[in-house]
């Protein structure tokens, strides 16, 4: 046996060492359970993969993001074998890890039931317990189409090799662009074939280093996410590390489950979807309609005061404005198709950015107007399809609260800088107070950016430098810019540390060309302007369920649909209350009285579930000393406090917009 060098790269620190030829990557880190997989050379690769001469090699532990994937892929590969063993018939069709978890798609005769579910899982169990092993084998696309006849799609992936990834999401975890390979599922101890499959790898040593797993449900998917294509059966699961870190996930999923913006907003009687209506259209009830009437004034109020102008648009157009704003073709698909009438084709809009340029084209302007802000609530449809329709966070028909910004070359470096500060201040005012900040950049490969490269490189510049003041994290996302220019995201994190995209700020030189868009420079000259787009909520739909789920329905009191309520401890005090609450909204308070026959304990149960800020209850002794008693949300309580100074407290909370 030759010697061979490696070099054992463990955070910054590096190893030299001298192996003998055969030396496996799991031989570098004997004892190391944690230890799954190896980097070596950049690419990942099995524990099993022997190393070479001169080779770097980076232990992949199983908590690391990329020990995650393969642990998850492992699990998915190990679900998929007890799926078959169960259901023979069933056709294989993908199974990538995702965020979290995995999933893999078949193709059975009936959607999977619960109890079916469960049969999986209990499978998997047993898989798990017998520690196959996982096996890489290199194959040929020749071999593998004989081998694999059975499976009609992994047939179609091996012809898309190279091509997966944009062929269909997950696909590049089965196939990629180099030599196409197959995993054997060994027995641990007669080396016999348990089941197989198409995938690139790598995976856990046996199915014994699976820690912990748990499957969460099926669903419909379509083939490689096409509605033209068969429908087939997906199953979701996830996998820790550690059965401790499956529970804190699983507790993680019940808390979000019960701040699920759906059920809070049928419980709190705050919206619904109507089958009449049709997937991804809500309507608003009063209560939900009063929490997005103040949403919708303050940010009103607070762009008003920062010099925007309001402007409002149509909900239809000729085709030719998008085809001029270049939303046709490059947007088609997000588009509802048109409606033809009057020999022209008509389009609902799903931006309103094409309006707002004909509002700065209506005539001319000057060096002096500039920065012009116009800013609307307008309501825009978008063809989502229905795997990816959910609730309010991904609707088909929603109202954005967009603002065009027109300003000069010059003007642009402070108006970004000015921008992304108001945009953060507006959302700390509504709650929320850790961000991330996103910068999404062209891909020069891509052929679906326009514009010049200086233009963008100019654009990105001026974006990287206005998000380097803010002093918070900034992500790059090459790639992810809009096909007319790069882009600044705010991702904001919730009370239970969800992330969600919020505002996006976004510089345009294209549509002002399109548009023929100038202004009068002082000079006297005709210059075109720069156009930066804004979404400050992404939607107030969306916006309103990040906040319902955010505060778990208990909104602070200048949102709540209803401020305090009054309980009396008897009839008689009902009219006492009466008069405080008459006073209350006299001043702007949104104040009832509970009225009804039921006990006053029932009472309070009530508005608990309701989740009302305050509850004001008045008995003998109040209504002699001319007093209230509050009672909050945790159920402390406050007594005999005097009509006055209880009013001036409900004013003082709402306006300084604070939780109680």
């Amino acid at each position: 046996m030759s010697d061979v060098r490696v070099t054992i790269e463990r955070d910054s620190e590096r190893e030299e060492r001298v192996v003998t030829t055969g030396t496996t990557a799991a031989d570098l880190f004997p004892g190391e359970r944690t230890v799954i997989a190896a980097r070596v050379a950049g690419e990942l690769k099995d524990l099993s993969y022997e190393v070479a001469d001169g080779e770097s090699v980076e232990p992949v532990e199983i908590s690391s993001e990329d020990g995650l994937n393969i642990l998850r892929h492992s699990t998915a590969h190990v679900m998929a074998q007890a799926v078959q063993e169960l259901f023979p018939e069933a056709k294989l069709g993908i199974g990538p890890p995702i965020k979290d978890g995995f999933y893999y798609d078949f193709d059975v005769a009936e959607p999977f039931t619960p109890d079916d579910i469960k049969a999986v899982e209990k499978k998997m169990q047993e898989i798990q317990k017998r520690g196959q092993r996982f096996s890489r084998r290199v194959t040929t696309d020749e071999d593998a189409r004989v081998e694999l006849a059975d499976e009609p799609y992994k047939i179609e992936l091996i012809g898309l090799k190279g091509k997966a990834a944009d062929a269909a999401e997950g696909a590049s975890a089965e196939v990629g662009a180099g030599e196409l390979t197959i995993y054997d599922n060994l027995d641990a101890k007669t080396g016999e074939l348990c089941w197989k499959d198409l995938c690139r790898g790598p995976h856990l040593p046996t199915t014994r280093n699976i820690p912990a797993f748990k499957l969460m449900r099926s669903a419909a998917a379509y083939w490689r996410g096409s509605e033209k294509n068969p429908q087939l059966q997906r199953i979701y699961g996830t996998a820790w590390p550690s059965k401790e870190e499956l529970k804190a996930h699983l507790d993680f999923l019940a808390e979000a489950e019960r701040r699920d913006h759906r059920r809070l907003g049928s419980e709190l009687d705050l919206f619904s979807f109507p089958d009449e209506l049709g997937s991804g259209l809500a309507v608003f009830h009063p209560k939900g309609g009063v929490i997005r009437k103040e949403m919708e004034q303050y940010s009103r109020h607070r762009h008003e005061v920062s010099g925007y102008e309001f402007v409002n648009t149509p909900h239809i157009s000729k085709k030719k404005l998008f085809e001029t704003s270049g939303h046709l073709p490059h947007y088609a698909d997000g588009m509802f198709p048109p409606m033809e009438f009057d020999g022209q084709d008509y389009y609902l809009k799903a931006m309103n950015c094409p309006m707002h340029n004909l509002i700065f084209k209506a005539r001319g302007r000057s060096y002096r107007e500039l920065p012009l802000r116009l800013f609307e609530f307008g309501t825009v449809y978008r063809y989502e399809k229905s795997g990816v329709v959910h609730g309010l966070t991904r609707s088909r028909g929603f109202t954005q609260d967009d603002a065009h910004i027109y300003c000069t070359k010059e003007e642009m470096p402070q108006e970004l800088d000015s921008l992304l500060t108001f945009v953060l201040e507006l959302l700390r005012d509504y709650g929320l107070s850790e961000f991330e900040l996103e910068l999404s950049t062209r891909d020069p490969e891509s052929d679906k950016f326009m514009g010049e490269d200086a233009e963008w490189e100019e654009a990105t510049a001026a974006l990287q430098q206005a998000a380097d003041k803010q002093g918070l994290p900034l992500v790059p996302d090459p790639g992810g810019a809009a096909y007319y220019g790069p882009k600044i995201s705010v991702q904001a994190k919730d009370a239970i540390g969800r992330s969600w995209q919020m505002s996006t700020i976004q510089v345009d030189f294209q549509q002002p060309k399109r548009f023929e868009l100038e202004y009068t420079a002082s000079d006297g000259t005709k210059q075109q302007p720069v156009m930066i787009h804004r979404a400050l909520f992404g939607s107030i739909e969306r916006f309103f369920a990040v906040l319902l789920e955010h505060y778990a329905g208990a909104f602070p009191a200048w949102l709540a649909p209803v401020q305090a309520v009054g309980i009396p401890i008897g009839d008689a005090h009902v009219p006492y209350l009466q008069e405080f609450a008459a006073r209350a909204k006299a001043k702007g308070l949104r104040v009832e009285v509970d009225a009804s026959a039921d006990r006053m304990q029932k009472k309070i149960r009530n508005h608990q579930k309701a989740k009302t800020p305050f509850m004001i209850i008045a008995g003998d002794e109040d209504v002699a000393n001319g007093a209230v008693s509050f009672r909050y949300r945790d159920g402390t309580q406050k007594n005999g406090i005097p009509a006055d100074e209880a009013l001036a407290e409900l004013l003082d909370v709402v306006e300084r917009r604070v939780q109680v």
